[in-house]
């Protein structure tokens, strides 16, 4: 298989390249130049928010490819170009997408067929809002590819190489030992998929011709807070005391759930959104996820090789619970 990778030095991005170089396939790398291209890979610079002549590369390359995978999450004007250009040099097309796309508040157990954003468009360009942004790039895949388009709609994604924080910080906090703030209850549910279960999947359904849209998360309840908490305690060594705080004590003293307290939502209508969502069509399509243990380990052993220090999205702010805070928290 030939695979086109648009991105593919960062996370999700990688995780594709990584499993498709793993498989012996032929990847080549579409990326703007600011992180050197996993080895193996034929590598094609450009800048895709800069339109068409950000896309030179690829039209004065001459290839084509079986499979193209893109992951923006910025103006789906970009995505719209790219595909448009590749739409008779690629056989298939699949776009990373979002469970962001569902009409809020989207209702526990919602499939694949419940009601979408309005106002997205693919010819969206500046400063677009996510679930209309990762909409307009689903329009534009459909636009260019039709039934040769596949939309992954996943929702929190962790693993080894995560460029937002989250996971990172709960081990990077924990490592640290003492008391910690552990929100609401430890058998709360948790719906997430590791960046490396999606890649695997995308690959295997691209290559099977699958098509349209697919909510690639795990089951809900694939693991727990508690679990995953747990997990971190035993994979870092440490003497951390987890201290389970009501969800009203954590909002009352000013902490912000998914943001201070990464991963975890309150019960209520979001929480049913990103941890409750179906799950059915992508199991019978052939995903699965490893166990949570699993992916809190790898995710150690990457942050450890990295001297502790988790890479950062500039465009996403810092996550993770003011020390300030969480000592007035554990004084309460």
């Amino acid at each position: 298989m030939r695979l086109l990778m648009l991105g593919g030095t960062e996370f999700v991005g990688r995780a594709v390249t990584d499993a498709a170089l793993e498989r012996g396939w032929d990847v080549t790398v579409f990326h703007r130049g600011h992180h050197a291209p996993p080895p193996g890979v034929s590598a094609l610079t450009g800048d895709r928010t800069t339109g068409e002549r950000g896309l030179a590369a690829l039209a004065e390359s001459g290839r084509d490819w079986d499979l193209v995978v893109d992951t923006w999450s910025g103006a789906p004007a970009a995505v719209r170009d790219a595909a448009r250009l590749l739409s008779g040099r690629a056989g298939h097309f699949s776009y990373v997408s979002s469970r962001s796309v569902y009409a809020h508040p989207a209702a526990p157990g919602l499939d694949e067929d419940g009601p979408l954003v309005t106002g997205a468009s693919p010819d969206d360009g500046g400063d677009v809002p996510y679930d209309r942004a990762k909409r307009g790039g689903e329009l534009a895949a459909l636009d260019a590819f039709g039934d040769r388009a596949l939309l992954a709609r996943a929702g929190l994604i962790i693993g080894p190489g995560e460029n937002i924080g989250r996971l990172p910080w709960w081990l990077l906090r924990i490592d640290r030992g003492g008391p910690v703030i552990a929100p609401g209850r430890p058998d709360v549910e948790l719906q997430y998929i590791d960046a490396r279960d999606l890649a695997v999947w995308i690959l295997d359904a691209a290559a099977d011709g699958l098509h349209g849209a697919y909510n690639t998360v795990s089951r809900p309840g694939h693991a727990t807070m508690g679990e995953l908490l747990d997990a971190c305690v035993r994979t870092t060594g440490s003497d951390a005391e987890l201290r389970w705080t009501d969800p009203e004590v954590l909002l009352a003293a000013g902490a912000e759930p998914w943001s201070d307290l990464p991963i975890w939502l309150p019960p209520g209508e979001l929480y049913d959104t990103l941890h409750r969502g179906d799950h059915a069509k992508a199991y019978a399509a052939g995903l699965r996820c490893r166990p949570v243990e699993e992916t809190v380990a790898d995710t150690w052993a990457w942050l450890r090789a990295l001297g502790g220090i988790a890479p950062r999205r500039p465009d996403r702010p810092a996550v993770g619970l003011d020390p300030e805070l969480e000592a007035k928290l554990l004084a309460l």
